[in-house]
């Protein structure tokens, strides 16, 4: 049984979904009595917003192309308790929603992620299957493992995970910034398999398996530069030196046998080379006090955020 107490918003971005938005408006209305579907129409050229309209969703408009921006201005503008985000292609499956905000209720989750679980070939393609692995798996390995699914678009929030996240991902990279954010600040996190169906004739998919991939794999690359900068700048440090000795050695060996140094360049740039590696591990250790500060700002934003859920 859903909480009577709790207002529940369900947040659809949407770009060109004027096939399957209604479908999904009225499914999930049918699934959660007494929420309030919001669908935010991202620039699209068919009827999407009318469609969703008709359907009674709440719709608005986000004029800055690219999934992320619709999730910075759904969660900046848009009031809950409870958040259900939902992608507008009609893929995802409306009846396990109450589930998993029970599951989010029950275990005082942040953050509760709907893996999708398909039942046909073309609603989950290989090329799609494997990336997705890939990089949950590189989430994973950096930032810890909490999730089999972290590009799935079905996702519950509470009311202080989104109003404490920064959201600065503009595409659909955004999913991952989602994790990350769930994972640095230590959030509880839950996952639920869930029913995933193919699109219904008509849709189209707007996701692009390399595109996209290389995109979030760039995501990653910049949260790990970020939120591990120690890690990052002590490696490329010890890098540098490694090189730096390869290179000098043989020049100091034949200073000491000698007196004399015949290769200056090679002299000059090992010199550079170590005095960079220093000044890398040097900055990756104020790099990560900074990194500490940020965190634990965001972590007093998220405590700041009133949660009902631990008043009722």
């Amino acid at each position: 049984m859903l909480p009577q107490d709790l207002s529940i918003a369900v947040l659809v971005p949407c770009y060109n979904e004027a096939a399957t938005v209604a479908q999904v408006v009225q499914d999930f209305a049918a699934a959660l009595p007494g929420c309030k579907i919001y669908v935010y129409d991202n620039r699209s050229t068919d009827d999407t917003f009318a469609r969703a309209q008709a359907a009674g969703a709440i719709v608005r408009r986000e004029d800055r192309p690219g999934k992320g921006e619709v999730v910075r201005r759904m969660f900046a503008d848009i009031e809950a308790d409870i958040y259900v985000m939902i992608d507008g292609d009609a893929t995802y499956h409306a009846p396990s929603a109450p589930e998993l905000i029970n599951l989010m209720v029950e275990s005082q989750a942040d953050l509760v992620n709907g893996a999708r679980v398909d039942s046909a070939i073309k609603a989950y393609r290989p090329g799609h299957r494997f990336g997705n692995r890939l990089l949950t798996g590189l989430v994973g390995l950096i930032f810890g493992t909490m999730t089999t699914d972290m590009l799935s678009g079905y996702k519950i929030f509470s009311r202080r995970f989104v109003k404490s996240f920064p959201a600065h991902s503009r595409g659909f990279e955004i999913e991952t910034e989602l994790m990350v954010h769930a994972l640095e600040l230590r959030m509880t996190i839950k996952e639920m398999p869930t029913p995933y169906a193919e699109r219904p004739e008509g849709s189209v998919s707007k996701l692009n398996t390399i595109r996209d991939g290389i995109r979030i794999l760039s995501i990653i690359g910049l949260f790990v530069r970020e939120e591990r900068p120690l890690i990052v700048f002590t490696s490329l440090g010890a890098l540098l030196a490694l090189a730096a000795f390869g290179l000098g050695i043989p020049v100091v060996l034949e200073f000491l046998e000698t007196g004399l140094v015949s290769r200056f360049p090679t002299a000059i740039l090992a010199s550079a080379m170590m005095v960079t590696a220093v000044i890398s591990v040097f900055s990756g250790f104020v790099l990560d006090t900074v990194t500490r500060g940020r965190r634990e700002a965001k972590r007093f934003a998220y405590l700041a955020a009133q949660d009902r859920r631990f008043k009722l």
